[in-house]
């Protein structure tokens, strides 16, 4: 939400109600602005008025960030017909502006981080910034020094003009990976051991940009980022 912003716009979302009610509401003199009854819906406020609802304040809560450690068989959409959506483990007021920053696929696990600072997210995820994705892989197939070396030098994925910028592996056992991306293609990992003679047969994402998943968070469960996270 953006500010100097309309008084009707303000307590819907807020107040999480449908703009008509929010609207009828003010024509009743349900508001006050900074203990003004106010009836007009484009009225202006900014961040540091004092608005009522009925008598009840208001507050906007300014920009959040959570980390979650996503489960198998949720999305990361705000809503989706079919399946259970991330934002459904979410027990957090005021959810409508949010966004996942590095989505991740339905059967894919590991680290979500959900917010409403869109410039933050930006700076963790877009290609231009460098940022690391970090994934535990689990293949099909025993992994060689000849697929880890083409992974660390870019690969040739189905129907993309450019190679994969250069990985960083690191080999755990024979059928296990850990590894480090700085993009984010369509499926771009599973895509990725494809292109070597592989299948990706479990995935686990642990870091977003020098945040870790934390490791007391069972899966499903959510916690805040921390101000020293936040600043990584």
């Amino acid at each position: 939400m953006k500010f100097p912003c309309r008084l009707d716009k303000f307590i819907s979302h807020i107040a999480e109600l449908p703009r008509s009610k929010t609207k009828a509401g003010i024509k009743r003199k349900y508001a006050t602005v900074n203990g003004e009854v106010i009836t007009s819906f484009d009225y202006s406020i900014n961040q540091d008025d004092a608005v009522r609802w009925q008598g009840e304040p208001l507050v906007f809560l300014g920009k959040r960030y959570f980390m979650l450690h996503k489960p198998a068989g949720y999305v990361c959409a705000n809503k989706d017909d079919l399946h259970p959506t991330v934002f459904d483990l979410l027990d957090e007021p005021n959810m409508s502006d949010f966004h996942v920053a590095g989505r991740l696929d339905i059967d894919t696990t590991g680290l979500v981080i959900i917010t409403n600072d869109g410039d933050w997210s930006h700076k963790i995820t877009a290609p231009k910034h460098n940022k690391f994705k970090t994934y535990l892989v689990e293949t099909q197939e025993p992994i060689d020094e000849e697929a880890i070396a083409a992974l660390e030098q870019g690969v040739q994925l189905h129907n993309e003009k450019e190679l994969t910028r250069p990985a960083v592996v690191e080999k755990l056992a024979s059928y296990s990976l850990r590894l480090s991306i700085c993009e984010g293609k369509y499926h771009q990992v599973k895509r990725m051991l494809a292109a070597v003679g592989n299948k990706v047969v479990e995935l686990h994402r642990e870091k977003i940009a020098g945040i870790t998943l934390d490791e007391s968070l069972a899966s499903g469960e959510y916690r805040a980022l921390t101000e020293a996270e936040l600043k990584l």
